[in-house]
């Protein structure tokens, strides 16, 4: 696609099922980061703020300032899994900023948390690629057909982005190819 992207319809219900399904995500590597800084609620609280969000709050301060807050933490962290489960939880809370716009970059709002947090799960098995595709597995169980809806509206998940984009062009392959039966 050259030039301008073009705009792909998403309602504030749609922000809300991919902004539970990424703070769902990051949720379950909070205990890495906390086990690391067990005083540095920033990530819980960037967590809290998305499921705020998803349950029917408004997109607001509390989001944007627990996304910040939440990487901050990231880079005060002693350990790599730390680190990338600090940052989960700041994607979580940037999930609900998703863009209307069909660009790739776009797929890292719905699928970063789930990344980062596989991403964790390997580096607290010493850098175990096996671990993170076992996470990713059970990542593709925690989607509901209204977050592969959304995300199947994008394009596919960019190049790049070094073991955290390889996660994510995988998150979204096994999500597209999700079929769900009424």
């Amino acid at each position: 696609m050259t030039g301008e992207a073009s705009e792909i319809a998403l309602s504030k219900q749609d922000l809300r099922v991919v902004t539970a399904f990424a703070a769902a995500c990051a949720e379950v590597v909070l205990e890495v980061f906390e086990g690391d800084q067990p005083d540095d609620l920033r990530p819980r609280h960037a967590i809290g703020a998305a499921w705020e969000f998803a349950r029917g709050g408004e997109r607001g301060k509390a989001l944007r300032d627990g996304a910040w807050a939440a990487l901050k933490a990231a880079k005060s962290a002693d350990t790599a899994a730390a680190r990338e489960a600090a940052r989960a939880a700041m994607s979580a809370a940037g999930a609900a900023y998703l863009h209307p716009l069909a660009k790739s970059t776009q797929v890292k709002h719905i699928l970063g948390a789930g990344a980062h947090a596989a991403r964790a799960t390997e580096l607290v098995a010493g850098d175990d690629r096996s671990i993170g595709v076992e996470h990713l597995e059970q990542t593709v169980h925690r989607a509901t057909p209204a977050v592969v809806d959304v995300l199947k509206r994008f394009p596919t998940a960019p190049s790049g982005g070094g073991r955290v984009g390889e996660l994510i062009r995988m998150l979204d392959a096994d999500l597209r190819s999700l079929t769900f039966t009424e």
